[in-house]
């Protein structure tokens, strides 16, 4: 498995896929002709059926910048490889030069057709499974986090606290921050307002989801508005895993090393599952994304609370498979709704993960790496209309207005 660090990615929302990913691959192309006069770029699949939502044709102008591009939305020709695939070809004195074919894969990575992946992402880790992992772990004793810091290095907590600093502003910037997101559905933030509006007889359980899903909606808001947050595993998802541990940190008093392991216990079940299944709602649906991040989260929280191997297992698998067959369909392309509500929901359900974690860890029967199995054949399964291309659910239903027009 690769590196963690190709898993928690620092930038700006609001879609990994579709302008992280993008943005990286116009980087390349860019730095290999630097004589050219302008770009094509076209947009297959995904990317061309929400490009516009989820600001992909913006991303591309804006890296190719100054020389210009023209973009084609092109939204028939199949894509048997992966559904986010671009293709970017420069020109000089009125001649193509050589294709560059990107992927976005999801979590803002990508892979350009016939090359290797970068350096970066190399493997770090001698298993890709739970289970040999945690066959491993309970052979040395030692936890997860420590199976970690023994392939990457001790120097992975410096980007760790890089990550937690990022993510704590996003969630202080979200509340700081009101009025409508931008995109025509004229979608008003509620961060603050969850924050803020308490009640006397607030009972302890309301409060907490409360202020959980206050936390949540301020990364996702931010991530929807275009500001900096951290893929947890993706940008539409990235309001799970913060929202948890900002809430338990304050409330319970967990210091910055406990949060540090408990990023980096999250980070190695996002890595399980990206590399045994897909992270990209384009992929797999959303299950693939807020799935992924409530089983990030609820192991995150398994470490935290001192949980043993099995339990840790039980939380994530629990928070995932109750995830399966979640459909990933953005209204207008935009990751507003229902991608910003989801954050919050993920979020409280993988507290109550742990709780069931807690109570019946032995009497588990489904291991964590059959979940992940079973969503990403789920995912392939998923209609096209329900991964990620605004044509079926919520967005095809959603009574939009004749002439609506993405900002």
């Amino acid at each position: 498995m690769e590196t963690i660090r190709t898993l928690y990615k620092i930038g700006k929302g609001p879609s990994s896929s579709h302008t992280m990913g993008p943005e990286r691959a116009c980087i390349i192309a860019k730095e290999r002709n630097p004589d050219a006069d302008k770009f094509r770029v076209t947009l297959y699949g995904s990317l061309a059926l929400t490009g516009k939502g989820h600001g992909t044709d913006r991303i591309v102008t804006e890296t190719l910048s100054p020389v210009p591009c023209e973009i084609i939305f092109d939204d028939h020709t199949p894509t048997p490889i992966h559904p986010n695939t671009m293709d970017i070809i420069p020109v000089k004195d009125g001649k193509d030069g050589r294709m560059l074919r990107a992927y976005s894969i999801g979590g803002g990575a990508i892979e350009i057709e016939g090359e290797e992946r970068a350096a970066i992402c190399r493997d770090v880790y001698p298993h890709s499974t739970f289970t040999d992992i945690a066959a491993y772990c309970k052979a040395k004793n030692i936890r997860l986090f420590e199976y970690v810091i023994e392939n990457e290095g001790e120097d992975i907590y410096d980007y760790i606290d890089e990550v937690w600093d990022a993510m704590k502003n996003s969630i202080h910037e979200g509340l700081s921050t009101t009025g409508t997101l931008p995109g025509g559905l004229n979608t008003q933030r509620k961060a603050r307002v969850l924050f803020e509006k308490n009640h006397i007889d607030e009972s302890a359980q309301t409060r907490e989801n409360r202020l959980v899903s206050a936390y949540a909606f301020a990364v996702s808001e931010q991530n929807a508005g275009g500001g900096r947050i951290v893929t947890a595993p993706t940008c539409g998802s990235c309001g799970v895993l913060p929202s948890v541990l900002k809430y338990m940190q304050e409330h319970r008093g967990f210091s910055d090393r406990q949060i540090f392991n408990a990023l980096i216990t999250a980070a190695l079940i996002g890595n399980i599952i990206r590399t045994n299944a897909s992270i990209s709602g384009a992929e797999c649906g959303c299950q693939a994304e807020i799935g992924s991040a409530c089983a990030m989260a609820a192991a995150a929280l398994g470490e935290l609370f001192g949980m043993g191997l099995g339990q840790i297992e039980y939380a994530a698998e629990v928070a995932l498979e109750h995830h399966l067959g979640l459909t990933c369909d953005p209204i207008c392309g935009l990751v507003q709704i229902p991608c910003i509500e989801r954050n919050a929901v993920a979020a409280m359900r993988a507290i109550n993960a742990l709780s069931l974690a807690n109570f019946l860890s032995d009497s588990r029967k489904i291991t964590f790496d059959l979940i992940v199995k079973t969503m990403y054949n789920t995912g392939c399964d998923l209609p096209l209309g329900y991964r990620e291309t605004s044509v079926g659910g919520l967005a095809k239903y959603y009574p939009v207005e004749m002439g609506f027009d993405i900002e």
